[in-house]
């Protein structure tokens, strides 16, 4: 080959190839933005859906993946972003469940459950503690006796030279029995006042009202339901919140953003294949000639 006729195919190579890379290195990427945005929030501002305040709560921004990122290894780091917004519900229900056959602790009693579910009621009966009764009796000996089948407290007398035996239903006091019907209000329970709702063979359900917090956790670029709207988020920085339904521009932004990737692979390739024929011709132009 002949070595001008060689140089010439260099430079259009490495002319078509510096052009490819100029324009690979000059290109901007598309820009995701929003002309109308519903809500653009900061941490701690309130917003309003459907007649319910919200709150932004949190936004964070941390690094994730590369060498030394702690969520599972190599790969590039990249930022990820993401927000969580609390509402209030003034009036939640929660409820309390006393299973059939339990011991539950209410008023600084032990009490056992026993549920009627054809009458729609349940009893608690007091659970006397023998052993403390006993321990706090210095005329009495700290364990029971069975006699014949009986229990009995062992009653000491005459400097414990004789022992009388007295039947447990005569020493211990007779246990409180308390019962309740589906409507019934019970105070203090988990320093609530309580209504019992319903009562089963398994168990009674006991329910009262407060104020409970929620949260609704919010990922960027992903879609969110708040109440019964559901929202576009995006992050734009690091401390802001962007809530739209501009669904039609992030799809735009989507096709534009792929669009863009398959052309920046192609001019890629027109550089290295340029950058390639270059080399080669340049190579065989210089070969030595065997004639």
């Amino acid at each position: 080959m002949q070595r001008r006729a060689a140089a010439i195919y260099v430079a259009f190579f490495l002319i078509v190839g510096a052009a490819s890379f100029s324009l690979i290195a000059t290109a901007s990427a598309p820009q995701l933005s929003f002309e109308n945005p519903e809500h653009e929030l900061s941490e701690d501002d309130p917003f309003t859906v459907d007649g319910q305040e919200y709150t932004v709560s949190d936004i964070s921004a941390e690094m994730e993946g590369g060498d030394g990122g702690g969520h599972g290894g190599g790969g590039q780091a990249h930022l990820v972003r993401s927000g969580t917004v609390e509402w209030t519900n003034e009036s939640a229900r929660y409820t309390v469940e006393w299973a059939n056959g339990s011991t539950v602790t209410y008023e600084g009693q032990d009490w056992a459950v026993a549920t009627d579910n054809e009458s729609e009621t349940f009893t608690l009966t007091e659970q006397i503690d023998r052993t403390a009764i006993l321990q706090n009796d210095s005329d009495v000996e700290n364990e029971t006796t069975t006699v014949d089948g009986e229990e009995y407290v062992v009653e000491r007398a005459d400097g414990n030279e004789s022992r009388e035996l007295i039947p447990v239903d005569e020493y211990f006091p007779e246990p409180e029995t308390r019962e309740y019907a589906v409507g019934d209000e019970i105070e203090n329970v988990d320093d609530e006042t309580v209504a019992v709702a319903s009562v089963t063979p398994d168990a009674a359900t006991l329910e009262y009202f407060a104020p409970r917090t929620n949260e609704i956790s919010v990922s960027d670029e992903a879609n969110v339901s708040v109440g019964s709207t559901t929202y576009f988020a995006y992050f734009p920085d690091n401390s802001t919140m962007v809530l739209t339904q501009e669904f039609e521009t992030y799809n735009q932004f989507e096709e534009a953003t792929a669009m863009q990737t398959t052309m920046t692979n192609g001019l890629w390739g027109v550089t290295i294949l340029s950058g390639l024929s270059a080399f080669v011709l340049l190579g065989l132009a210089y070969m030595p000639s065997r004639y």
